[in-house]
């Protein structure tokens, strides 16, 4: 016998819930007083190296993240961003100051 499903054969998941955490697609935030387009990225779908503008490292191929720019702009304007940083930008300083042994890459 098979354990019992908590959802009817061959249901989905609604559209609501990916769109709250954030898998779902692009959505808008206010950032500095303008509005900014963030899409996270899978990180399965990345196949590059990225620099992120929040912490100046680097961002390996299959590392999820997330795409920003501002609305207005252009998509040659997006930046990629750790998750992490992308949430601490906010309490970063404008220039980023690494110790003298931390990586330049």
């Amino acid at each position: 016998m098979s354990p019992r499903r908590n959802h009817p054969h061959g249901a989905h998941r609604p559209a609501e819930r990916s769109q709250e955490s954030g898998v779902g697609g692009a959505g808008t935030e206010e950032w500095q007083g303008e509005e900014w387009v963030v899409r996270p990225i899978a990180g399965a779908a990345s196949a590059k190296h990225y620099r992120c503008p929040g912490c100046d490292q680097e961002i390996p191929p299959g590392v999820g993240h997330v795409v920003a720019w501002r609305e207005y702009d252009g998509l040659d304007d997006r930046r990629h961003w750790h998750r992490a940083c992308w949430n601490a930008k906010d309490r970063r300083t404008s220039k980023v100051q690494r110790s003298r042994n931390a990586p330049r890459y």
